[in-house]
């Protein structure tokens, strides 16, 4: 079993150091009391096997429980379980940038300076900061360069981050712009199969609509000119550890023109090796209102 204690300076990062360790297969919890480690390591180390990483979230939050760390380390030692101590660390400057940014009070100076209570929890962490097997200064990383620290120290040879999601989603605009959305392509430009008799009643899962709104220049030119873009956006989105984007496409009832190309661009990411869902949202939409006029 691998037994993390995740801990160090208020803003230096131990919930982007969680999440990443989440995402690489280990059981996180966040601030629990240190008394309660050595009962929380009997059950994990009981499990035969079941959860074989773990990772603690120790911090100055814990208040006076936090002073029983050292005891509850104590106990781990003498009940024989082996764990590791991970430190994350920043600089002055860095740390009080970060509180500014956030608006939020440090909790040993909630009515003073941040400097202040920076200060105080260097001290108080110094002899745990001593006793770290990793510690990480995140003061110049990117929230993508400390993930791949967390892989590169805590993951198993080989192992890799979780790959960015991507989810295409075809949708009609009188029904809504998807709340969730992250990129929206309005496709209303491309001529419309609702307005041509033999194709209305199909939609752009049908093989007949595909080839009139695809084999149409504006389309093949769009669809050409979107691929790029998302070739060059998605590497950017991975390095700075986005996990989930959604690709919104839209067009007046998100059952004909938004559905074919959506699938188009769904097929090109797939070719591309990009993990991708395809939803179409709205598909059914006219069909299930009895709704028969844009």
């Amino acid at each position: 079993m691998r037994f993390v204690i995740v801990t160090g300076l208020s803003g230096a990062g131990k919930t982007q150091a969680m999440r990443s360790l989440e995402d690489i297969g280990y059981f996180c919890v966040d601030n629990l009391p240190p008394t309660l480690i050595p009962k929380f390591g009997e059950v994990c180390y009981q499990t035969d096997g079941k959860i074989d990483k773990i990772a603690l979230v120790m911090d100055i939050r814990g208040g006076l429980f936090f002073d029983a760390l050292f005891e509850s380390l104590k106990e781990l030692e003498k009940q024989e379980y082996q764990y590791e101590i991970l430190y994350l660390d920043a600089n002055d400057e860095v740390l009080i940038k970060r509180y500014k940014e956030s608006r939020r009070k440090h909790p040993l100076a909630p009515d003073g300076r941040v400097l202040q209570g920076i200060s105080l929890e260097r001290n108080k962490l110094s002899e745990l900061r001593n006793r770290a097997d990793n510690i990480i200064d995140t003061s110049k990383l990117s929230i993508w360069d400390l993930r791949q620290k967390i892989t590169d120290i805590y993951g198993e040879e080989g192992q890799s981050e979780v790959e960015l999601m991507i989810t295409v989603l075809s949708f009609g605009f009188k029904y809504g712009i998807p709340v969730d959305s992250d990129l929206v392509f309005d496709v209303r430009f491309v001529p419309n199969p609702f307005y041509i008799p033999e194709l209305k009643p199909f939609s752009g899962l049908d093989k007949p609509v595909q080839e009139y709104v695809l084999s149409n220049e504006v389309t093949k030119a769009f669809v050409g000119r979107l691929e790029d873009m998302l070739k060059f956006l998605i590497p950017n989105y991975i390095k700075e550890g986005k996990r989930q984007l959604i690709i919104s496409i839209g067009c007046t009832g998100g059952r004909h023109r938004s559905v074919a190309i959506a699938n188009e661009i769904y097929e090109k990411l797939i070719k591309q090796g990009h993990k991708v869902n395809i939803e179409h949202r709205d598909i059914s939409e006219d069909v299930n209102r009895g709704v028969r006029k844009l």
